[in-house]
């Protein structure tokens, strides 16, 4: 019995073996057939067949392995082999685009029985072809440039022809002309083929071959008063059944045919009167002249860009015009236009994408590099303010221009912050605050924003709860939404700013979003203006998109706003109505009601303020700005210390040259002319090691970079400073190292 067990699986594995040799074999010639690189390929990825393209590409590389062969064109591939794998063994096939110094391929798996694979290789280009459904149709299409040279086959094409033909007279003896029968001379035997040819531009056109009979006729447009919408064109029969959208036309611009493509892209039913003015816009000059141009045979500049007239729509189309052929000689001139029509929504939509980040990048640019001088001034203006305050009371009659001085200089400081928001991601120093408060700080600039027509109320809960959030970027987003709101009421009203507690027994979720339970703080933001349409609502959050025109507005302010707001922990939510209005709705988790100790204002006499004390040290003071080294020197004279003062980094290195000078403190700019700060600070911490240093700069604390953080015992002081936060932060590091 166990020889007779033997026996059977002996011969099961034989009949394996031969079944599989079978297989083998006829999948060999399948992938011999395959005019791109294929491989044959068992579970260990050894190939056993490869066809005549792989080895004219890859020769005899790979000792057998197609992870070794395929290692010269991209790197990984043992991770990309076996991801492609797994996935063909769920679904049967797999393909992945790969990019490589060289270019873009495609690489399929086909899973078969009996532990075989077949792998397929080919340039994205030539898989991808033009990107049209003709591939998937199996419909012939190729693509001409100049002189008829061909620059691309899709497969049904060469099965069609059976070689590859380099030029148009390879395809048919008499060459190849749209609206043309023509004869070809397929491996089975000659094919008659009608020709359907559309214009790319710049020389370069697509050709479709229609084997055989007549492509069906698509329903026509409503039969008009002339009844032409039932007698097309023979030309037209041929060319309405291809998976381009097309429009057959009459000189004067009545639109008399449409293929089922060019129904499916246009927003609205064709009627019989239905013209090309009706439906599109933005040519620039008359549409029937260009028609008549096109019917004409003149030279024409290449598609052109229009948009569809539909209300609430943004697609926009390039159209492409040709004579419809005429194969009655006795009327060679035709008076009926083919339009080529093409959907560059998408296109358009990246390319103003692009255009506006490039824009935006160039504002980055000019903020950083204004930043620092204006940041400058502010510190200067802000800081002589400051020991102004300190010499008057407030009792005294011009205390009150001076806090309007201090408090404006900050607004400013506000605002260059929020442009170099644009520029990078800035971080977020939260804190909590009382939206009252906020609210009332930004009034007064509210109101400079949206003018004289229009009206600014605000209305708070009188137990509104505080909340934690980023005091600048929230005044950011509410600047936003307010000239949003602004900008949809040209003709005037009022804006309503409400602030309210609410609080959710049950998680809410609208948007994708879910608000959990618990307590939270909502601030609404609400107009009377036009209203935004529905279809637009979800995409106003997108970056760069905008429902203003073209030139008045970024696209930027909305996305701005969300990012803020998400990275603070909230939620933002649009309602509209177009005609009625719109209202931006804000949620904050609530905070508990807390006694703060509020920011003294400098000038009150807070004794036991740090930046009162007086302490002894000497401070080497580095600033190639004369204002802002003036203020430094003499807010730290005023705390009792000693300055060293230097208007370059060269003039501190030579002061420093000499060991008799001692020296606690070094504050220094980061960006002066010659050395920056942290090169020559490093230099000088060679022979004084351990000094405490005071990095101050108008740039965002990330500009410094890695630099700055190098030097041991450094802190960063961002401008403009007050005069407590300078002394606050010398004093600390002069204390910091006498502790040491």
């Amino acid at each position: 019995m166990l020889a007779a067990v033997v026996l059977f699986v002996l011969a099961a594995a034989a009949l394996r073996r031969r079944r599989r040799g079978r297989l083998i074999a006829m999948l060999g010639g399948v992938v011999q057939a395959d005019e791109s690189p294929a491989f044959l390929t068992d579970d260990d990825g050894r190939v056993i067949r490869r066809n005549r393209a792989a080895e004219d590409r890859f020769g005899g590389r790979g000792a057998g392995l197609l992870s070794q062969i395929l290692s010269d064109l991209f790197a990984s591939p043992d991770t990309v082999l076996q991801r492609l794998l797994d996935r063909a063994a769920r679904q049967g096939g797999a393909q992945e685009t790969i990019v490589t110094g060289r270019g873009t391929l495609r690489l399929s798996a086909q899973r078969l029985e009996a532990g075989l694979t077949i792998w397929r290789l080919a340039d994205a280009a030539e898989s991808a072809g033009t990107g049209r459904a003709a591939d998937a149709l199996g419909l012939p299409m190729l693509t001409a440039g100049e002189g008829g040279a061909i620059l691309f086959m899709n497969e049904a094409a060469r099965r069609l022809i059976g070689t590859r033909p380099r030029t148009l007279d390879g395809v048919a003896a008499g060459g190849v002309s749209g609206g043309e029968t023509i004869s070809i001379a397929a491996p089975g035997g000659a094919i008659a083929c009608l020709v359907a040819e559309i214009p790319l531009g710049g020389g370069r056109r697509e050709i479709y071959l229609l084997p055989g009979a007549e492509a069906p006729r698509p329903a026509a447009v409503e039969e008009g008063p002339s009844g032409r919408g039932a007698e097309t064109d023979p030309a037209w029969n041929a060319m309405a059944g291809l998976p381009v959208p097309l429009l057959r036309l009459a000189t004067s611009g009545r639109i008399l045919d449409a293929n089922a493509a060019a129904r499916q892209l246009l927003p609205d039913p064709l009627t019989a009167d239905a013209t090309m003015a009706q439906r599109f816009e933005g040519l620039g000059r008359a549409i029937t002249d260009w028609l008549q141009e096109a019917a004409e045979g003149r030279d024409l500049p290449g598609p052109q860009l229009l948009r569809c007239a539909a209300p609430h729509q943004d697609r926009q189309v390039s159209i492409s015009l040709a004579p419809l052929p005429r194969p009655d000689a006795r009327r060679p001139r035709s008076d009926e236009v083919v339009a080529v029509i093409r959907d560059e929504t998408e296109h358009k939509s990246l390319e103003a994408q692009f255009v506006q980040a490039q824009k935006m990048q160039a504002v980055g640019q000019l903020a950083g590099g204004v930043a620092h001088d204006f940041n400058n001034l502010l510190t200067a203006i802000s800081g002589h303010c400051d020991l102004l305050m300190l010499r008057h009371d407030s009792s005294d009659r011009d205390y009150p221009d001076l806090v309007q001085i201090h408090q404006n200089t900050n607004r400013a400081a506000s605002l260059v912050g929020q442009l170099l928001a644009f520029s990078r991601k800035q971080t977020l120093v939260p804190e909590t605050l009382d939206l009252r408060d906020t609210l009332a700080d930004l009034t007064h600039l509210l109101n400079r924003l949206v003018g004289e027509k229009v009206t600014l109320s605000l209305h708070h809960d009188p137990a509104l709860r505080p909340i934690r959030a980023d005091k600048r970027q929230l005044e950011q987003v509410l600047m936003n939404l307010v000239v949003n709101a602004r900008d949809a009421m040209p003709g005037g009203g009022e804006i309503r700013i409400e602030t309210v507690n609410e609080r959710f027994d049950q998680p809410l979720t609208r948007d994708r979003a879910t608000l959990t339970v618990g307590d939270w703080v909502a601030i609404r933001v609400i107009d009377a203006g036009h209203g935004i349409p529905a279809e637009r609502l979800p995409k106003i959050f997108e970056p760069f998109y905008t429902t203003k025109k073209v030139g008045e507005g970024t696209g930027l302010g909305l996305s701005t706003a969300y990012g803020i707001v998400k990275q603070t922990g909230g939620y933002i939510f649009a309602d509209s109505e177009v005609g009625l209005g719109t209202t931006f709705t804000l949620y904050f988790p609530g905070q508990e009601l807390q006694p703060e100790d509020h920011e003294a204002v400098p000038g009150l006499g807070d004794d036991g303020d740090r930046a009162g004390q007086q302490v002894d040290g000497v401070i080497l003071l580095v600033e190639d700005e004369a204002p802002v080294r003036a203020f430094a020197s003499r807010a730290l004279r005023l705390r009792g210390l000693s300055v060293i003062e230097a208007e370059s980094a060269e003039e501190a290195l030579e002061t420093l040259s000499d060991p008799e000078v001692h020296v606690d403190v070094i504050v220094s700019d980061v960006v002066m002319p010659g050395k920056d700060g942290p090169t020559w600070v490093r230099e000088a911490l060679e022979d004084r090691p351990g000094t405490r240093v005071v990095f101050m700069s108008g740039y965002a604390e990330d500009h410094a970079g890695e630099q700055q953080r190098r030097v041991s015992n450094s802190t960063f002081l961002p401008k403009p400073f007050s005069l407590s936060e300078l002394t606050e932060t010398v004093l600390q590091q002069v204390n910091d190292g006498r502790e040491v």
